[in-house]
């Protein structure tokens, strides 16, 4: 670290914790690191949790001159998160959030994810106006701070326009909350002088004729390029002109610390068309037509866009054969009720029922057919990502042309794509808006293709600015990206004016300097990250930090954006050689930020766009640490059944020593011991499981007639019982079966139970040999028990299903608990819902297979109040992480005792994930079969008997 970081870093340790404070080389990279195809490593990354922390922050950096940096969730693609000097970045601290009675209004942070905004308002219909594609993992700051769009939102719900008031912080470190008259107020006293000058700016700016003119005719389409310079001649109040600036200023004019939107209505109602053009002109020309109907969205895509994904899965065939010079659009029309969303369709049908189509238009209203043509729009972005060559970048960039003269500007961007030998480009976009994204695959290894990358942004920029005097930035933001083309797109007198703005607000330079304004006309083309190849389970990330959201570790070590980035520069620095006292601490330090405490679960799949599954690569570097115990995993796999006596044995007697010393002497010893032992001793809590006892496993059959059901209890729930204290004692095993004959099941064990594990132990750590090894054994039996997969197979751990289904024979019918229940025993049960509010989580195995609505359902058939905390995603108790590691348990649940306060219990469909919840949240959390069985009756038919099952029924026929 330089010298003048290491003093402003102990001035920081007078009012920071340390752990807010990061300066080690793997961390500042990981931190460092954003969606953009730009690498600067920061000197020191702060983790403030208040508003007068980063006050503090910003006004020492004033003082010393030290740049600062502002950080939400780093989904920006054109360079604006990241810094070599400080970066401030938002965690916990700021995710707070506030609706006003009526919901016209919503307060939030800047670390609320926008689509929990959206959450938020859903009970109300309304939403926030900004809608970018990444709603679901950008964070309100960033939203705010680039003045990102989207697909509906067009410029008439964006930041800009729907901004009621904000709370920000100024590069001197002084506080104003513009919604607050007395902060106001006090303001205009302590800084009369920057609002005069702002006023004076406006004033001057609005006397100018042709400049005023200027930033009419630029804001008739969508523009983030420079600063929002409308709000000089749309307002006059200079507070309402300060904080209208702050809109877009991408953190180089003030840090919004907390943003009122006045929210729009969310309408219940909604119909979609993937519409399919013979040429893109005739597209471009049923975009100025539909503009003029009642249309929300109006997507379109390029023939090389549509050629992009005809191959996934679900696609029609016809996709292929499309003519060359295809486009397609996506409408959408949304209604407040059912009738007024018919009128609509048929109003913009017949708008364009003059133009040649290649198909027939057929609008959907069922969710999951539109569902699934937004698919393949937000799909083209990974798509060209998913095939690039390992080495290579995708960048995607993002123009606005009039849209009168779209089919024109589309032509001639192909043209552009030709000439640069840009092959693999493609264009989709809003097209409603003019506002088109192109992408494209980049490398950056030498010279030439750089020189390539710099013609096709210069040529871009002349056909963007002196053809067609569109955006060179519609929504995505400057960044460093676009900063060197400000002037060209603005021309010269505009551009002062920003640099004034930036200067009056700013005056030392320290707030994210280089971005959006910048004198130094290549720096576009400096700090190029490289993405080297590390491994191919990986090399596809593009860095997005989609993931990020799902990941429980993401407050305690790194996310799974974060373990690509180091494992990338850990294999940069081994083929170059050129540094390795860096690669021994890296891979060193990795050990514990990036595999120890991974838990392994795959849930960053569900957001990956290309569905990189981080947890994979984990489980490939422990099974490379633990080569050497690779003997005894196996002889472990072989002797399972004693492992099993063990564990229950091990289990046993911590019940017998927790009833004997109570819980607070229990937790005292095992807490020493584990600390003298420097964590080899495993973690005891009072939610531990008692031992379970032995299934019966030859019940005398009472209804030979009934439909036979084979019963897998995993090795959890066969050695693990009920938590000392718990209210309820029967074990999961016995109740499940109480639970399946109740329904009218005939019961069915598979042979030696006590040896079966679905392998998840051993494949958790790399085990693979040993993992494969109980699968297969685990396969035998089931088919044999199923004879031949005639019967069913109920598994009663959602992670254990999960592993199963991917690795059992097909002829298996295996059903997870939420699969059955859902599918076959609520049919053959009659429930009465309890008049109880309480807690569910959702496995993330569950979500892997896709039945986290079926569960949902469930337990909402059960009890009046379902409370599912939003920020839980996985547990972090991984198999036994939550033994282990448990302070990934800690951080992956931190929120949770909060969230359930109200609740009476807890359910889940994963015992040892209810070890965790339970210790975390003070409630005892159960599988859902506990609730199923208390509130269900069977249901009887004419003769007294449950009725026939429509699985057998079902997989009868199929035999």
């Amino acid at each position: 670290m330089k010298q003048e970081y290491q003093q402003f870093k102990q001035l920081l340790q007078e009012f920071l914790p340390a752990e807010q404070i990061i300066s080690d080389p793997l961390r500042t990279l990981a931190y460092g690191t954003d969606a953009s195809f730009y690498r600067l490593i920061p000197q020191l990354v702060l983790r403030p949790e208040s508003e007068q922390a980063v006050a503090r922050i910003v006004k020492l950096a004033f003082n010393h001159r030290v740049p600062v940096t502002f950080r939400a969730a780093g989904t920006s693609l054109s360079g604006q998160a990241i810094t070599d000097s400080v970066l401030i970045q938002l965690k916990d601290g700021w995710k707070g959030y506030q609706i006003a009675d009526d919901a016209s209004r919503i307060t939030l942070q800047p670390g609320v994810i926008g689509g929990h905004a959206n959450g938020y308002l859903a009970p109300f219909n309304k939403k926030i106006g900004p809608d970018p594609a990444s709603i679901n993992t950008a964070m309100i700051g960033g939203i705010a701070a680039n003045n990102a769009s989207g697909m509906c939102c067009g410029t008439a719900q964006n930041s800009y326009r729907t901004l009621h008031s904000m709370k920000l912080i100024l590069a001197d470190g002084t506080s104003v909350d513009t919604g607050d008259s007395h902060s106001v107020t006090a303001f205009r006293k302590s800084h009369g002088s920057l609002l005069t000058a702002l006023e004076v700016l406006a004033l001057q700016t609005r006397d100018n004729a042709a400049l005023r003119q200027r930033i009419e005719h630029k804001y008739r389409l969508k523009n983030t390029t420079g600063y929002a310079l409308n709000a000089l001649i749309d307002y006059r109040d200079p507070i309402e002109i300060m904080q209208h600036l702050m809109i877009g200023s991408e953190g180089t004019l003030g840090f919004i610390s907390s943003i009122t939107y006045n929210t729009v209505d969310e309408h219940p109602d909604k119909a979609s068309a993937l519409i399919f053009f013979p040429t893109v002109r005739i597209t471009c020309e049923a975009v100025a037509i539909l503009k003029k109907t009642p249309v929300s969205a109006v997507e379109m895509m390029d023939r090389a866009g549509l050629r992009s994904i005809e191959n996934k899965p679900g696609m029609p065939d016809f996709i292929k054969q499309l003519p060359d010079d295809a486009a397609a659009l996506l409408v959408e029309t949304r209604a407040g009720c059912k009738d007024h969303l018919a009128e609509q369709v048929e109003q913009i049908k017949a708008s364009i029922a003059s133009l040649e189509t290649v198909r027939d238009i057929e609008f959907t209203t069922d969710p999951q057919e539109y569902s699934k043509y937004w698919a393949i729009r937000k799909g083209l972005f990974p798509a060209v990502g998913a095939v690039r060559q390992t080495g290579t970048t995708v960048i995607i960039e993002d123009v606005a042309f009039p849209v009168d003269q779209l089919a024109d500007a589309v032509h001639d961007l192909h043209q552009i794509f030709v000439k640069w030998d840009y092959n693999e480009a493609l264009i989709f976009g809003h097209a409603l808006e003019g506002n088109l994204h192109f992408v494209f695959t980049q490398s950056f290894d030498d010279q030439t293709e750089i020189d390539r990358y710099e013609g096709l942004m210069d040529d871009v920029a002349t056909l963007v600015v002196d053809k067609y005097d569109g955006s060179l930035k519609a929504e995505h933001g400057t960044g460093r990206n676009m900063a060197p083309y400000v002037e060209k797109e603005w021309g010269a007198q505009a551009y002062a004016l920003m640099w004034e703005i930036k200067e009056l607000f700013d005056p030392h330079n320290i707030l994210n300097p280089g971005v959006l304004l910048n004198r130094n006309a290549h720096v576009h083309l400096e700090n190029l990250k490289p993405l080297p190849a590390a491994d191919p389970l990986v090399d596809k990330c593009i860095e997005c930090g989609f993931c990020e959201p799902t990941c429980p570790s993401r407050d305690l070590t790194l996310t799974p954006r974060q373990r690509i980035v180091i494992w990338r520069e850990i294999a940069r620095l081994e083929a170059s050689h050129e540094d390795p006292e860096r690669l021994a601490e890296l891979r060193k330090e990795y050990l514990y930020q990036g595999i120890d405490t991974c838990a392994a679960c795959g849930l960053c799949s569900t957001t990956c766009p290309v569905e990189i599954n981080t947890g994979d690569l984990t489980r490939v570097l422990r099974s490379r640490n633990n080569e050497r115990h690779t003997k005894l995993a196996q002889w472990l796999a072989e002797h399972y059944g004693g492992v099993m006596t063990a564990s229950k044995v091990a289990f046993k007697g911590a019940d017998l020593t927790h009833g004997l010393i109570g819980t607070k002497a229990m937790t005292a010893i095992c807490d020493t011991t584990r600390k003298l032992s420097g964590g080899r001793v495993q973690q005891w809590t009072p939610a531990m499981p008692t031992a379970a006892p032995k299934i019966n496993i030859h019940r005398p059959v009472t209804d030979p007639d009934a439909p036979k059901v084979v019963y897998l209890p995993s090795c959890a729930s066969r050695a693990m019982g009920p938590a000392r204290g718990d209210d309820e004692q029967t074990s999961l095993a016995e109740k499940t079966e109480q639970l399946l004959r109740k329904a009218g099941y005939q019961v069915i064990y598979p042979e030696n139970l006590d040896q079966l594990c679905c392998g998840m132990p051993f494949q958790s750590k790399g085990m693979f040999e040993a993992a494969d090894y109980k699968a297969a054994e685990t396969e035998a039996m089931l088919l044999k028990a199923t004879n031949n997969g005639e019967y069913p197979v109920f598994s009663d751990t959602s992670p254990c299903s999960l592993r199963l289904k991917d690795n059992t024979d097909q002829r298996i019918k295996l059903f997870d608990t939420v699969e059955f229940i859902h599918e076959f025993l609520l049919d053959r049960l009659v429930i009465t819902p309890v008049d109880e509010t309480v807690a569910l989580h959702i496995t993330c195995s569950t979500t892997r297979m896709g039945v986290g609505d079926k569960l949902k359902r469930i337990v909402a058939a059960c009890v009046t109040n379902l409370v599912i905390p939003e920020q839980i995603t996985c547990c972090g108790f991984a198999g036994d992480k939550g033994f282990s590691t448990p302070e990934l348990n800690e951080s992956a649940l931190r929120s949770l005792r909060d969230d359930v306060v109200e609740c009476t219990s807890g359910y889940s469909t994963s015992r040892t994930c209810e070890i965790g919840l339970s210790h975390h949240s003070g409630l005892d959390y159960k599988s859902i079969i506990y609730l199923l069985d208390r509130v269900s009756q069977p249901k009887l038919n004419a003769d007294n008997r449950v009725p026939e099952n429509k699985l057998i029924q079902h997989t009868n026929t199929e035999q």
